[in-house]
């Protein structure tokens, strides 16, 4: 009896899904900003477990805004604490719309997402729990338009 077409189709794909489905990310979580706006008060902490000491990592920054985001760019502030309480303190600026407004990154409907590349090709020098914390550095007391903040870390496949 001959088998269906459907079936070898189906037969092929599920390798495809399983392929496709794997991710090198060790860590990836968003904050939600309240309603009101990100105000310059309000920090985002983020609590990344390291094992493995001895990779490469790749760290980002992903914000999701929304059309009312009165500005082109964002600047954020990251400090990061390490396990053994070391801290270091940094800026970034990067662009969420480009010179005639057009938002950046991706999106449907009113909320674009836009992924930071923040470090690359980086190695934690200690397996244990690295603390981001972010916070706006923009001259504004309450960013409106911004609906989340996130983090990812994802390990350097060689």
């Amino acid at each position: 009896m001959p088998i269906p077409k459907i079936v070898v189709c189906f037969v092929m794909l599920i390798p495809l899904f399983f392929v496709s489905c794997t991710s090198n990310d060790v860590y990836f979580q968003y904050r939600t900003v309240a309603p009101g706006g990100w105000s310059k008060d309000s920090l985002y902490a983020y609590d990344v477990s390291i094992t493995d000491a001895a990779a490469n990592y790749n760290v980002y920054v992903n914000i999701r805004n929304r059309g009312e985001y009165p500005n082109q760019n964002l600047w954020l502030f990251i400090r990061k604490i390490t396990p053994d309480s070391v801290m270091s303190n940094d800026t970034i600026n990067f662009y969420l719309a480009d010179q005639r407004g057009k938002w950046l990154g991706s999106g449907v409907g009113p909320v674009f997402e836009m992924p930071v590349l923040y470090q690359q090709n980086i190695r934690f020098p200690k397996v244990g729990t690295y603390r981001y914390e972010i916070f706006h550095g923009m001259r504004d007391s309450v960013l409106p338009g911004i609906n989340d903040v996130g983090l990812r870390v994802e390990k350097v496949v060689k």
